[in-house]
């Protein structure tokens, strides 16, 4: 200005600044010490956090309160770096349109404990559409080779589900879980981390169980649990009437949807006449083996408990 002779308001005109900021005179840092003190703290000890930090000043007769020490603690980035934990990432399952029974099985696990002590397991199997509980495999730990014997035996009774619905523990993605599943055309739906509730069907299931059966019985050995949660299952299935069902038990609706309705047109068949082998493979059901599944609803024995 003086070179050229221009006054502050032309100058800071032609140059597009603010005379405020021609006028600002930097003000003193009255952190200075505090962050020479921090700074020097901080290379010792690299794993402290602020408030550690602070403690530390403290003890050396620096005064600063812990807000204080946390902004000059920001400004020199002594954040401590902590490693992100690697999470499996799912896209959200799409939701299924229940409209038959072995449509959708919803399988999970659920954990108490005997009176001495030791841990329990119960591998729950629920069909999503009917509501009807056919296992409950209870012992001290189940494999991934333990939850297929299970599902295998399931399938001998009701015959074999489309799609299984369950969480990302071990057992369901282990390998051979993932082989058997693929051998026998089930398709496998795996919900996302940390959302139980795209799995509601067998956790309202598991809050039934606990609530009823594992809160309010006392067991002393294996066997009694086995007996008493297989008890419990039974009377779930064929007495206690769900009120997602109209009040009525899983067994009486899974009987009502196995029945033909006035819409699906019903062949009969004469007394003392058998189809013929013409007729057979044209309806397709020849060799299917529906004769000789369980039909849906009907009381199922326990599944073999052998190791």
């Amino acid at each position: 200005m003086s070179e050229f002779h221009y006054s502050e308001r032309e100058a800071c005109k032609l140059l597009a600044l603010d005379r405020s900021s021609y006028r600002y005179r930097p003000r003193p840092d009255h952190n200075a010490e505090l962050r020479r003190e921090l700074i020097a703290l901080a290379r010792q000890k690299p794993r402290f956090g602020y408030r550690r930090l602070c403690a530390l000043l403290e003890r050396r007769g620096c005064r600063a309160s812990p807000q204080r020490v946390y902004r000059v603690y920001s400004q020199e980035h002594l954040a401590v770096r902590r490693l992100k934990r690697k999470r499996l990432v799912r896209p959200a399952p799409a939701g299924t349109l229940l409209s038959r029974a072995n449509q959708e099985w919803a399988i999970d696990f659920i954990a108490d404990g005997l009176a001495t002590g030791r841990g329990l397991r119960m591998l729950t199997v629920v069909d999503s559409f009917t509501r009807e509980c056919p296992a409950i495999e209870v012992d001290t730990g189940l494999s991934s080779r333990r939850v297929t014997r299970v599902l295998e035996w399931i399938i001998s009774q009701r015959g074999t589900p489309q799609v299984i619905r369950c969480d990302n523990g071990p057992e369901f993605t282990s390998r051979h879980f993932l082989v058997w599943c693929e051998e026998r055309g089930v398709r496998l739906i795996h919900i996302q981390p940390g959302r139980p509730m795209q799995n509601g069907h067998v956790e309202s299931f598991n809050g039934r169980l606990r609530d009823e059966c594992l809160n309010h019985h006392w067991f002393t050995t294996l066997d009694d649990a086995k007996e008493k949660i297989e008890r419990w299952r039974m009377e779930y299935n064929a007495e206690r009437p769900h009120s997602s069902l109209a009040y009525r038990t899983p067994a009486e609706f899974a009987e009502i949807c196995s029945k033909p309705t006035n819409r699906m047109e019903v062949i009969a068949i004469p007394p003392g006449r058998r189809p013929s082998a013409e007729s057979e493979s044209q309806n397709g059901t020849r060799d299917q083996g529906f004769a000789d599944a369980a039909p849906f609803g009907a009381p199922l024995t326990a599944p073999c408990r052998s190791a």
